[in-house]
């Protein structure tokens, strides 16, 4: 809890395990009134209010009204600091008022105490590069593809994307960093079913990520690397990730899909909601639908690069003129963002090298043999789904994933590899452990969790798009202990990586 957030519960416990007192002396009913609104203002204006507060909220409102009450009465009795005498015959009313306090105080206590213990403010770790991180944020329409899932007959496809990029550190101090993308609640609660006005505080969370300041210079041109996010959920689903690549010299673009991606919100406010789309009793059916979905996302990768060429040459931000190196530009994503870069690479050359968190493989990629380097990173969890007699399925699984994996990582003609991440689940690529880490971070610190995925993806990045050594694509490391190379599927093919 924040300091004004402990001030706020400790004031309403006081308050209420006070009651006995405020009827015998006005004065100190007055304070007690006048405590719990400055303590409530204070919090509500410095830290903003949250649903995790709740408890605390109602004890407060029932404790004003029981104030303001007994000032009434007094104001219309024209007594003074002592009222009537307390009736000590009711032995019942004694005892039902003493558990009414103590339930009052142990609501707020105990009640807020849980939920700020299970959804915490959090702080974003710090990136490890040179770099402060700058963005702006674009709607882009595709006016060669049809919006197929529109209401609108003749609708376009467009797209909201975010373009992170290098910022000399001495050039965002000055600037007030973004706050946590609010769009993640929405997210999250259409993927874990938890009402998304839990998440109503991410926005108060500050990011390292700053609007308006000017590329960094340090180097005339920088790689760039394209971020999927998985269905139901957001651009904004890695931002450890995404800041980590940027503070070393990347630009990153995150791109978000209409219909597939969680709420997208255009800048003229219309916004475009997730569609689950139809049940299907078949797998063959719904694997069929999934090659179309992906094959869609995937145009809009290919179609995100395209509109970055153009950038290159005219920029209408006038940021990244000249400034994107797309002779190295790689492609990472999560689950269906995943499948995503998978079937980009191999329906683009133009990606370089790509990285799949625990993706599926819908369309050519499984029919074809990737001609970039490949990783793919699974969560332990799911390993188990597909190992001899799993007990237990995570959403991942489907009949023809385990053949679809052994194609792509046989069949590759450049280097593969096959990380295994034990501890992790399917959503553990994601931010969500930072969120929560009673939850969703059980077998390792949050920030560990954090720090696995942001280094292997930086790790990769950086041996393939520029070039460098590194001992952590080598074999296994004593700092990720829960991470482990398959073998079979882990081949370094090129000369490039040897």
């Amino acid at each position: 809890m924040k300091l004004f957030e402990w001030i706020f519960v400790l004031v309403t416990i006081a308050g209420a395990l006070g009651l006995p007192f405020y009827s015998k002396r006005r004065k100190l009913a007055i304070v007690g009134l006048t405590a719990l609104i400055i303590a409530f203002l204070l919090h509500a204006v410095i830290d903003s209010l949250r649903v995790m507060l709740l408890p605390s909220y109602i004890v407060a409102l029932v404790l004003c009204i029981l104030f303001i009450v007994q000032l009434v009465k007094w104001s219309l009795r024209g007594e003074g600091d002592v009222p009537a005498p307390y009736n000590k015959k009711s032995r019942v009313r004694t005892w039902l008022r003493g558990l009414f306090i103590l339930l009052l105080a142990a609501f707020s206590g105990i009640g807020s105490g849980l939920l700020t213990w299970y959804f915490p403010t959090f702080t974003i770790p710090e990136p490890t590069g040179q770099f402060a991180i700058g963005t702006f944020s674009q709607r882009i329409v595709d006016e060669s593809r049809e919006e197929t899932l529109s209401p609108e007959a003749g609708d376009k496809r467009e797209l909201m994307i975010n373009v992170w990029y290098p910022v000399d550190p001495e050039v965002a101090e000055g600037i007030k960093p973004e706050s946590y993308p609010a769009e993640l609640g929405e997210a999250i609660s259409l993927v874990f079913g938890i009402p998304p006005q839990v998440f109503s505080y991410l926005d108060t969370i500050p990011t390292h990520v700053v609007k308006g300041a000017a590329m960094s210079n340090a180097s005339s041109s920088y790689p760039v690397v394209l971020f999927s996010p998985g269905v139901r959920s957001a651009r904004f689903q890695s931002m450890t990730a995404v800041e980590e690549l940027v503070s070393h010299g990347y630009i990153v673009v995150g791109m978000d899909h209409p219909y597939t991606s969680a709420q997208v919100t255009f800048p003229d406010g219309h916004k475009v909601s997730y569609d689950a789309g139809p049940e299907f009793t078949a797998s063959e059916e719904l694997y069929q639908y999934n090659v179309q979905g992906v094959g869609i996302r995937a145009a809009d990768a290919r179609f995100v690069l395209d509109t970055l060429e153009q950038w290159n040459v005219n920029d209408p931000n006038q940021v990244l003129e000249g400034r994107l190196d797309l002779n190295h530009t790689g492609i990472m994503g999560h689950s269906y963002g995943g499948a995503t870069t998978a079937e980009a690479l191999a329906q683009d050359e133009r990606f370089q090298a790509g990285l799949s968190l625990e993706g599926g493989f819908w369309g050519s990629v499984s029919k074809s043999s990737l001609k970039q380097p490949f990783m793919y990173i699974m969560s332990g969890k799911t390993a188990k789904s597909l190992g001899p007699n799993p007990t237990e399925h995570e959403k991942l699984f489907y009949p023809e994933f385990e053949p679809d994996l052994q194609h792509v990582m046989k069949n590759s003609l450049n280097d593969t590899y096959y990380l295994t991440v034990d501890g992790f689940f399917h959503q553990s690529f994601t931010d969500i452990a930072l969120i929560s880490p009673r939850l969703f971070a059980k077998d390792m610190p949050a920030e560990h969790n954090i720090d696995i995925t942001r280094s292997y993806a930086l790790a990769f990045f950086d041996r393939y798009l520029k070039g460098e050594a590194q001992p952590l694509l080598q074999g296994s490391s004593a700092k990720f202990p829960e991470v482990t190379y398959d073998n079979e599927y882990t081949k370094v093919r090129s000369k490039q990586a040897e």
